[in-house]
């Protein structure tokens, strides 16, 4: 039997925020066998602690959708490392996709994402609109963006909250749109609702997401969104305060906080909290 827990995350109240599994011990598990595992739990990420490569680091880890590994994930990163600091203020993971330190204060940890984001090829703007069920006025004027930074994410800004509130996955759009988009399936919509502020929804159909209540990894790449458009200063600090998971009533709180130079960012980082719901052990399939 292997020991699990599950934390709530990017929020400081049971039953809200990202829902996260964390499986210990998970050295001599086989990438089958947690593939299994993160199935069962059905979650939108389940990571896997096993002992580091390097003893002066905290963990390595795996992450599973219950579709797929992936290299990087926001959510699990920030609640492994609160599950695991037992009071230190700084957690060193080794990802997939590198590594990610992680500080911790006040019950808050921050990730420094491992990869800077870069663009690639961007899909059809209609198609896009038509993938979340809307009209291509329906979007904001402002430029569509895909960005890849270890996961990959196509971005579309809407005008207000109401249209937000409307988008959804629909087919065959959305698969049409991750094809175009080189295998690309999530789809991050926003709205502006302050200089500082936003509220988003994720979806990924393609890896058995609907929605995700909050999504890490894409908040760290949306800094290469907010920079194509205008969003960041050429050189400084700016932080954005993020609310995504609001419409399927799982309310999440993210920061970013982005560092520029030369009209391009240089450091990404992303904070928020967790909280644990529950612990238990599970069969080895």
């Amino acid at each position: 039997m292997l020991d699990f827990h599950i934390y709530d995350v990017f929020t400081d109240t049971p039953f809200t925020g990202n829902p996260l599994a964390i499986v210990g011990g998970a050295d001599a598990l086989t990438t089958a066998q947690m593939q299994t595992i993160a199935r069962q739990f059905n979650l939108s990420e389940t990571i896997f602690v096993q002992t580091p490569d390097d003893s002066t680091h905290t963990a390595k880890v795996r992450i599973f959708f219950p579709t797929a590994e992936i290299p990087f994930a926001g959510h699990p990163t920030i609640g492994c490392a609160l599950h695991l600091a037992n009071g230190a203020s700084t957690v060193t993971l080794e990802e997939v996709a590198g590594l990610v330190p992680v500080t911790i204060e006040n019950g808050i940890a921050e990730f420094t994402a491992p990869k800077l984001p870069k663009a690639r090829a961007l899909p059809d703007r209609a198609l896009v609109a038509a993938a979340i069920g809307l009209a291509e006025t329906d979007l904001a004027p402002t430029e569509i963006g895909h960005f890849e930074g270890g996961p990959s994410f196509v971005y579309a800004e809407v005008p207000d909250l109401a249209t937000l509130a409307r988008t959804w996955p629909q087919e065959p759009a959305y698969g049409q749109m991750s094809a175009a988009a080189g295998g690309t399936g999530g789809l991050y919509a926003y709205v502006r609702t302050g200089s500082d502020s936003i509220q988003a929804r994720m979806f990924d159909p393609p890896a058995g997401i609907m929605e995700d209540p909050a999504t890490g990894s894409a908040t760290a790449i949306f800094a290469a969104q907010l920079n194509a458009t205008g969003h960041l200063p050429s050189a400084g600090t700016t932080t954005f305060n993020l609310r995504q998971g609001v419409e399927m009533g799982r309310p999440s709180n993210l920061r970013l906080t982005v560092e520029t130079e030369n009209g391009a960012p240089t450091a990404i980082r992303v904070a928020g909290q967790a909280v644990k719901i529950a612990s238990g052990q599970i069969r080895i399939p």
